[in-house]
């Protein structure tokens, strides 16, 4: 059952994590680090890496420190997306966001320290990748983090409010928001998996695509989700006047496209067999999910 792999597979990243930290010097910024991606959260993106490396035949430990390594960036930009001078969110996770919990200033910086963190396990002597895959692996984690990722498609996504826009630039801010991380995690499989460049461009566009369709998931949770199981706020989207593809579109056109969508990624992954199972099943849940 898909809900008690993501909680495997979460157990499983949020002990690699406490450990790594436990063998660094302490300091104040270790525990809202630790509050910020350990405490809570699906770790879906986790999940998505391992059920790719299932596709290509790879062991978890080959894959278990670049896992911990996008936890770590997927919870920096949430920790400073919830911030007071972008979306100014109070809960994430059914709890306090790390501001409300730390201080906006102890937020920033414990933002930034998981952010660095991310490079540091990847590059880390330990692991088990080759040095020409730890490059690689940085590399594209660099664009898919920076300004060409999720900063850059978090400052379209504050620019867009209150403005009309058009479809493809509402699919271009969500696609660098919350697509690129999502590309990295199946392309971070292939170079794992040594395939060609061809292979890893195409595998990064499906992860696009499956991050795009985990926005949608997102958008209607916002508006039609519970409070309580979303653990954060909701029905947000309207009040700040977020550009996205319900709001554009309507709610049943949206809603089409997001099948769509998911149609087009299952097709892809057709070919592979029974080694593409577990993927196949996150998706169906990402599209699905009602928290």
């Amino acid at each position: 059952m898909i809900k008690n792999r993501l909680n495997r597979n979460a157990k499983k990243i949020d002990k690699f994590l406490l450990n790594y930290l436990k063998r660094q010097k302490t300091s104040l910024l270790v525990s809202p680090m630790k509050y910020g991606v350990i405490s809570g959260g699906k770790k879906i993106r986790s999940t998505i890496i391992l059920d790719t490396g299932k596709l290509f035949n790879l062991r978890e430990k080959k894959l278990i420190d670049i896992c911990a390594a996008v936890e770590c960036i997927h919870s920096y930009s949430l920790i400073h997306d919830d911030l007071p001078c972008m979306d100014d969110d109070t809960m994430r996770r059914g709890k306090l966001s790390t501001h409300k919990k730390y201080g906006e200033a102890t937020a920033v910086l414990a933002g930034n320290s998981l952010l660095t963190l991310a490079f540091e396990i990847i590059s880390c002597k330990k692991n088990s990748l080759s040095k020409n895959q730890k490059n690689e692996i940085i590399s594209l984690l660099s664009s898919c983090a920076g300004h060409t990722g999720i900063a850059g498609g978090q400052e379209l996504d504050l620019k867009f409010e209150n403005k009309k826009k058009k479809l493809n630039q509402i699919i271009e801010m969500q696609r660098k928001k919350t697509g690129k991380l999502f590309s990295f995690c199946i392309q971070s499989a292939a170079i794992v998996g040594n395939k060609n460049n061809n292979e890893k461009i195409k595998f990064g566009k499906m992860g696009e695509d499956i991050g795009l369709l985990f926005q949608l998931a997102d958008d209607f949770l916002d508006l039609k989700g519970s409070k309580k199981l979303v653990g954060k706020s909701i029905k947000k989207d309207k009040k700040k006047g977020k550009s996205t593809l319900i709001n554009l579109l309507g709610y049943e056109n949206a809603l089409h496209y997001a099948d769509k969508l998911k149609k087009k990624i299952l097709n892809k992954l057709k070919k592979h067999g029974k080694n593409a199972d577990n993927l196949i099943e996150t998706i169906e849940f990402i599209k699905e999910r009602k928290f």
